[in-house]
């Protein structure tokens, strides 16, 4: 059979013949998923496309493989490899490729799908959310900003009930000992999980944003519906004076609308998710202290609650735009093609550093 009429060429996906019994899986932020079996293996995985297209494409691409090599975590899914067109390696120069292909393990579900079934068990929605939290401690001392956290992006193995995080298509590294006010690109989490300030101030975020997604996730997981609905973001508008207001009486008014709306829909967890869902990023719980809330202190165990032992670092922030300016460039002046090289070699072939 001729490659192009095998059927990863057929869905777009040009790889090596080693994959069969394609399924389609959906479509992630910056590309598209099936499922296949790997025949090297006999394993079932999932492989993502990422389509370059242009600078922005190219950045993130680069930006998700680089960082999802590097977190090995049981709460965040395993990326096995990375492979160019036709199965091949990653060449040096990689942002002259027209797509790269990230096979990682393969989830039963995501938990978007598991809501669309009604409100998980208290019990149930308790264990995966101590390890949301678990992963996003791992994730957030690597220096990482997921960015994306929603249900779609949350994978469960539901006879395990073991969840990871996954979808790393927007996430970016931050080092937190380097101010970034006013130099952060606009913080792009799915507006219904996003925090006020963040909608109001979109260049100026911290790991705080992941933490109000994961709260609204809790709460939608105890409820089977948003706390946020989305229609009341399309009525109020992301940046009207109405919607300033609205927040203001949520958080800041005597009548704590926020806490009533919680106390009605009989929370379990109203102290745990008042801290967590809070107006102000600084006065937010962190990953690492939310662990350690009574709500979750039949789960806790902090001596298995591990961190990154090689976070990013603000090298790694800088070769993201060197990235950028290098895809740009057309010059093909031998002084031009060593300096890309160095940094192609430290920013994709030497991430995959293991903790």
């Amino acid at each position: 059979m001729a490659r192009q009429d095998t059927p990863l060429f057929l869905h777009g996906f040009d790889l090596s013949g080693h994959f069969v019994d394609l399924r389609p899986l959906g479509t992630g932020v910056t590309g598209l998923v099936l499922s296949a079996v790997d025949q090297r293996t006999g394993q079932r995985v999932a492989i993502k496309k990422l389509v370059m297209r242009d600078t922005v494409t190219v950045k993130h691409a680069l930006r998700e493989v680089k960082i999802t090599r590097r977190l090995h975590h049981e709460n965040v899914v395993r990326v096995h490899e990375v492979l160019a067109p036709y199965g091949r390696p990653l060449p040096r120069d990689p942002t002259q490729l027209s797509a790269l292909y990230i096979v990682q393990e393969c989830m039963e579900t995501d938990l978007a799908r598991l809501l669309e079934q009604g409100p998980l068990p208290t019990g149930h929605a308790t264990l995966l959310f101590y390890q949301l939290l678990r992963g996003l401690k791992f994730i957030h001392s690597a220096n990482v900003l997921h960015r994306d956290l929603k249900p779609a992006n949350i994978f469960i193995n539901t006879d395990q009930l073991l969840l990871k995080i996954g979808d790393f298509g927007l996430a970016r590294i931050v080092d937190p000992h380097y101010s970034h006010k006013g130099y952060l690109s606009e913080g792009l989490v799915t507006k219904w999980y996003c925090s006020p300030r963040l909608l109001l101030s979109p260049n100026n975020y911290t790991k705080a944003i992941d933490m109000w997604a994961a709260g609204c996730i809790l709460a939608e997981m105890l409820t089977g519906r948003m706390l946020f609905p989305r229609h009341i973001f399309l009525r109020l508008g992301f940046f009207s004076a109405d919607f300033r207001t609205t927040f203001y009486f949520i958080f800041f008014t005597k009548e704590r609308l926020l806490k009533k709306l919680l106390w009605e829909r009989k929370f379990p967890a109203v102290d745990f998710l008042e801290r967590i869902l809070t107006f102000h990023p600084m006065d937010r719980l962190t990953a690492e202290a939310a662990l350690s809330h009574p709500f979750l202190q039949q789960y806790s165990c902090p001596e298995d609650e591990p961190t990154s032992t090689h976070p990013f670092r603000i090298e790694d922030e800088l070769e993201d735009s060197l990235i950028t300016e290098q895809s740009l460039s057309n010059s093909n002046s031998q002084a031009s093609s060593i300096h890309w090289d160095r940094w192609v070699h430290l920013v994709v072939l030497k991430s995959d550093t293991r903790d």
